[in-house]
Formats: C-alpha cells, sequence, structure tokens
C-alpha cells in the first residue's frame, strides 16, 4: 500500500513504521491520523510481522496535533468539537497499538509533544535517543492531556509525578524519562538504531503468542483484585500452554538446545 504521509518498511518479521512529515515535525494531520492506523491494523493482521518499531523522519518523533488544521477548523460559524476529533482520530491509534497483540517499540528520536507523547507513552517498550524529550504540551494552549496521556503518566509515575509534568508542560530530557521510567533506555543517538534493531530482533524471534499473552495480562491485571489477577494469569497460561512455541521450548529443552519459535 502506498501512503502519503508515513514510511512502511518490512524485514526479518519487524514492520517499521516512520510517520514522515518531517518539516512539520512529524506532527498529526487527518491523513497521516487515517495513514498510520491503516499499517497499524495491516502490521496486525500480518502473520509475517513479529515486531513493529514506530519512529518519525528527521529530528523529531511527533510534535502531536498539527495545529494548523485546527487553525483552519476553528474558522467560520461551525463549532469543533475537540471530544470527537480525539475520539475519531487518536483513540482508535491508542487502542490498536495496546490491544495489538504484537510487541511495539517506540524509537524515540527527536521530541515526542503532546499526541506524539501519547503515541510513544502507548508503546509497549520506548527507546530513546540522548537528544530526545517528552513533553506535556497541552497546558500551553489551555487544555487538558489527551490520547492516553493523563492514564500512561499516572500509570508510570503515580498523580503527584504525573501532574507536575501535565501541569508545568516542561519538557522531560531522555535521560531524566529513563530515570523516571517513561524510557526504557536512553541511548546515544549514534547508538540508537543498534539498540533498538537489536531488541526488535530479539522480540520477532520469540514466542510472538506468548509475547501477546503477557501484553494482555499486563494491561489487564492493574485493574483487578489479586485473586481475580491470578485467575486472568492462569486463563492465559492455558491458552500459551497449547501454543507450538511452547511444544517447542519443552523439546529444545530436553533435547538441551536453543528452541526455534514460529509465533504459533
Amino acid at each position: 500500500m502506498n501512503y502519503e504521509t508515513i514510511l512502511v518498511e518490512k524485514k526479518d518479521q519487524i514492520t517499521r513504521i516512520t510517520l514522515n512529515r518531517p518539516a512539520a515535525l512529524n506532527s498529526f494531520n487527518d491523513k497521516m491520523g487515517e495513514e498510520f492506523y491503516a499499517a497499524l491494523k495491516e502490521a496486525e493482521k500480518d502473520e509475517g510481522t513479529r515486531c513493529l518499531i514506530v519512529t518519525g523522519a528527521g529530528r523529531a518523533f511527533s510534535a502531536g496535533e498539527d495545529v494548523s488544521g485546527l487553525k483552519q477548523r476553528y474558522g467560520g460559524d461551525t463549532h469543533l468539537s475537540l471530544g470527537d476529533h480525539l475520539r475519531k482520530k487518536y483513540h482508535p491509534i491508542i487502542l490498536r497499538i495496546r490491544n495489538m497483540e504484537k510487541p511495539v517499540i517506540a524509537r524515540i528520536n527527536g521530541i515526542a509533544a503532546g499526541s506524539g507523547a501519547s503515541i510513544a507513552l502507548a508503546c509497549d517498550i520506548r527507546i530513546a535517543s540522548e537528544e530526545a524529550g517528552l513533553k506535556q504540551a497541552f497546558i500551553g494552549v489551555g487544555l487538558v492531556p489527551d490520547s492516553g496521556s493523563s492514564y500512561f503518566l499516572t500509570q508510570i509515575l503515580g498523580p503527584g509525578r504525573a501532574l507536575e509534568l501535565i501541569m508545568t508542560g516542561r519538557t522531560v530530557g531522555a535521560k531524566e524519562a529513563e530515570n523516571l521510567g517513561l524510557v526504557n533506555q536512553a541511548v546515544p543517538a549514534a547508538e540508537l538504531d543498534k539498540v533498538i534493531n537489536s531488541v526488535a530482533e530479539k522480540l520477532a524471534r520469540g514466542p510472538t503468542k506468548a509475547l501477546g499473552l503477557s501484553k494482555r495480562v499486563v494491561n489487564q491485571v492493574s485493574r483487578l483484585e489479586l485473586p481475580d489477577a491470578l485467575e486472568y494469569e492462569a486463563q492465559n497460561q492455558d491458552i500459551a500452554g497449547k501454543t507450538k512455541d511452547h511444544l517447542e521450548a519443552v523439546r529444545a529443552f530436553l533435547e538441551k538446545r536453543q528452541p526455534k519459535f514460529s509465533g504459533t
């Protein structure tokens, strides 16, 4: 499929989606929102894709919403519902990333601001260049965090630290983000691709079904009481135990060799 605002590359069972509006710091116009969602959906259903990387072209991951598009909509007598805009454009993207039972890595190459930060935070693993940063830009334009930022920040940081970042709108550098747990690793820019590729290749060789079920469990158990969480783990362990990859792992252990996972 041909895209205008993103790049999609598939290699060695890894699909890399690049937000490709570098002159606009990869800010989201409606077209890019539609194309990004379509690419995520395609990668999810593609059995040959076992890991995804999301990144941005140029010096930014994504600056969030393209405000020039919103400015046009504020003209005239038409009332713009920001809530409806979010429900249509960003909510499907965030939910697709979170519910996709494949690992999704954010390659944070530069600034991730506003909804761009939300998309990065929605990813399962976040690896940032030391030159990158995350910014809750909403308060600067008189808005509240959206696209999941309040949810992810509160889960990762707790309410106090989440509110500090939301209320000040300050940029969190990559090293601080690593210390806070907002990113898993902050690495020198020259090493970013090496580190990302190493992680992605390992995940793409892994037991895809078990990885997806692990993601499902982690996303669900925070909402449950301990007895319910234990039961939910047990239910998903039943599913994982019936996969071909589990059988291969047992055979490999008995034969004293490394398993070769097929993702099934």
